[in-house]
């Protein structure tokens, strides 16, 4: 009697272990397309046997645990290829923006202007008489200054826009930190009789950190008791800790730009730690902001600012129509105030007055043109950073420079765009679900089901024979 108890014991317990066995099969399937999901499975072990005379008889087999098919290392490498492509990305979007600020092949762009402005001293020394030439050469130099404002704008308005994503993606981290913290206390709960393991809440948390890297740099690592992830955005500041979170603020500097700002304690000090992030879209952000953009916008001035000097060199030394001299071509808008492209504008006298531009070297000599001449040559010549470029390959310098570093962040991205599928499709073959095997699984649990009912039915034909024979 007590050996057809224990058939039907193990026939319940081989049903039950091949129902969980198509539970899991039928989650698998349904999570076939969840972003971040890993494959799980059944582990079954042998039921402790039993003693029985000489020999010891199988019990049948029991459920050991459901795993997921997972390689921590593999998540690792995609949570840093994913940070890297994030990052150039972002990068790229940016470079991008700034090379259409000095496109010069689709609209008349600054280099066009800088010709157009000199090349208007060039008719004017053909015809120094003239009042159309006079007024050429102004409205040539009012041109001037509006290119150089447009194209400052336009870089501050990139700047913006850096500002902007640094701040939106802040707001994004703390939401996915105050997350991470919520699974991580999930995942304590699940976890702390050390008998069942959270396989879904794990996949969340881990998906989760890799947004969280694709934004911002981090460090994390996981308590081997508790089985919580602590994470430090930067180098210093606590992100999470366990089960709580902390926010990230952002402030802004008297240059206009967002920074990062992390509480040393509760309600404590705010400490600056932008220099501390070079990853993800905020690292990346943070660089075209500081580097990329700064360079271009200096690089504008220092044109602008010695085109003004050299220009108001020779024509204040030239004298008009009038006969008069020391009049300088570019003048600032607000005189108590450096220059700046902004305060830079057409001397208020020639704009009221063409007249005033100085084209000849010397008084009463109504055909002369050498001061217009000297200034058209200025173009040419070697007044940029200690005599090293002319005005136009100074700036043909720089617009090269943006178009090689776009050119570069789009050939990274490209790679990184490889790399990471090429690892995305690794983890898809080793955690992945393939239909075909849990289908083929599915059919095999099944089977196993029917025959642990088989088992049972044997066993209870076998008790109505034994109680069948005492009847008679």
């Amino acid at each position: 009697m007590a050996k057809i108890h224990g058939m039907l014991d193990m026939g319940k317990r081989s049903m039950l272990l091949s129902q969980t066995a198509l539970q899991t099969t039928s989650h698998n399937i349904a999570n076939k397309s969840t972003e971040g999901y890993s494959r799980q499975r059944v582990d079954m072990k042998t039921n402790p046997a039993i003693d029985e005379g000489r020999y010891r008889l199988g019990t049948g087999a029991k459920l050991a645990g459901i795993t997921r098919v997972n390689n921590p290392w593999l998540e690792k490498q995609l949570e840093k290829e994913s940070s890297s492509f994030a990052h150039t990305d972002q990068a790229s979007q940016g470079l991008a923006r700034l090379e259409a600020v000095v496109n010069e092949q689709n609209v008349k762009g600054l280099n066009d202007s800088i010709s157009g402005f000199f090349n208007s001293f060039r008719e004017l020394a053909n015809n120094p008489e003239s009042a159309v030439a006079r007024t050429q050469v102004r409205e040539a130099g009012s041109s001037l200054i509006k290119v150089f404002q447009d194209s400052r704008k336009q870089i501050d308005d990139v700047t913006s826009d850096m500002n902007k994503n640094v701040e939106f993606n802040i707001v994004e981290v703390n939401g996915l930190a105050k997350e991470l913290a919520m699974m991580n206390e999930k995942i304590q709960q699940i976890e702390i009789n050390g008998t069942e393991s959270a396989n879904d809440e794990r996949d969340h948390r881990d998906q989760l950190i890799k947004k969280l890297s694709e934004k911002i740099d981090v460090n994390y690592a996981e308590d081997p008791k508790t089985g919580m992830l602590n994470v430090t955005a930067g180098r210093t500041a606590i992100l999470v800790a366990g089960t709580t979170s902390t926010e990230l603020k952002t402030g802004e500097t008297e240059m206009g730009k967002t920074q990062i700002m992390s509480e040393m304690s509760k309600g404590g000090t705010l400490i600056d730690i932008t220099d501390q992030f070079k990853r993800g879209k905020i690292g990346a952000s943070i660089e075209i902001r500081d580097t990329v953009t700064t360079d271009l916008k200096n690089s504008l001035e220092e044109l602008a600012n010695n085109i003004s000097n050299e220009v108001n060199r020779a024509h204040s030394e030239g004298y008009d129509r009038y006969n008069r001299t020391g009049l300088n071509f570019f003048e600032l808008s607000d005189k108590g105030q450096p220059f700046s492209i902004e305060n830079m504008r057409v001397n208020q006298d020639i704009t009221n007055d063409v007249s005033r531009i100085a084209a000849a070297a010397k008084a009463n000599a109504p055909g002369d043109n050498t001061v217009a001449n000297l200034i058209h040559s200025l173009q040419s010549q070697p007044l940029m950073q200690e005599g090293k470029y002319s005005f136009d390959n100074f700036y043909n310098a720089k617009v090269s420079e943006i178009g090689v570093l776009t050119q570069r962040a789009n050939s990274t991205l490209e790679t990184q765009r490889n790399t990471l599928d090429q690892l995305k499709n690794i983890r898809e073959s080793l955690s992945g679900v393939s239909m075909d095997e849990e289908a083929a699984k599915m059919i095999e649990y099944q089977k196993s089901f029917e025959a642990s009912a088989r088992v049972i039915r044997t066993a209870d034909e076998m008790f109505d024979t034994i109680l069948n024979l005492k009847r008679y």
